[in-house]
């Protein structure tokens, strides 16, 4: 109902279990699938690894009610291009849509830093400018590949900054954004903003208190 209204969305199909969505992509062939978690004969974490394997051009928003860290992180792992719990406002819900339909991935806020936290854990990289354990500093250049404006616009990414906001405060247009962005992703080997995010995060570029 919430997205059904809006002039510029279509919903083209609704289904009561996971196998049930991923024969309804390959038949419909959505830009955007919205996905439950806990759902009969195929659960959405199944159901979404299905779909963005054999359709990588369909974006996934997995969409629960269950704030666990597991639903989380398995969503991502599978694919999923965001993740919002079901008390999220209606603006942000169509937001959402928008946004993955554009390309753009995007977490709940209130999760977001636990995506960065477990994912630096994961990996067992302290952030850089670190002591070790002679009490002395290494501060290599996190990300060498990027270029200084890039690990900049990518700070302003992982603060959480839409392409709006990155441009008023960077002082470029969006599309010099975009460009920065889409240049970042293909130099760090990553499909969208949420691994870029984790990216910075792992190799010490920001900090989870930044």
């Amino acid at each position: 109902m919430i997205l059904s209204v809006e002039d510029d969305l279509e919903v083209v199909g609704q289904v009561g279990d996971g196998q049930g969505a991923v024969e309804a992509v390959a038949r419909l062939r959505p830009d955007v699938v919205l996905m439950d978690v806990q759902m009969p004969v195929l659960d959405g974490i199944e159901a979404t690894r299905r779909i963005v394997a054999e359709h990588p051009d369909v974006r996934v928003v997995v969409l629960t009610t269950f704030d666990r860290d597991d639903y989380l992180f398995d969503a991502l792992e599978a694919g999923a291009s965001g993740f919002l719990l079901k008390n999220a406002d209606p603006d942000e819900l169509v937001a959402a849509v928008r946004d993955v339909a554009h390309g753009h991935a995007l977490l709940a806020p209130e999760v977001t830093r636990r995506v960065i936290a477990r994912s630096v854990a994961a990996a067992g990289t302290a952030p850089a400018g670190g002591e070790g354990e002679t009490g002395t500093e290494h501060i290599p250049e996190p990300l060498p590949g990027l270029t200084q404006r890039e690990r900049e616009m990518l700070r302003m990414v992982a603060r959480g900054m839409s392409n709006g906001e990155i441009a008023a405060e960077a002082f470029v247009t969006e599309a010099t954004v975009k460009t920065h962005v889409s240049n970042i992703l293909a130099k760090l080997g990553v499909r969208d903003r949420v691994q870029a995010v984790v990216a910075a995060y792992e190799a010490g570029l920001v900090c989870p208190g930044d």
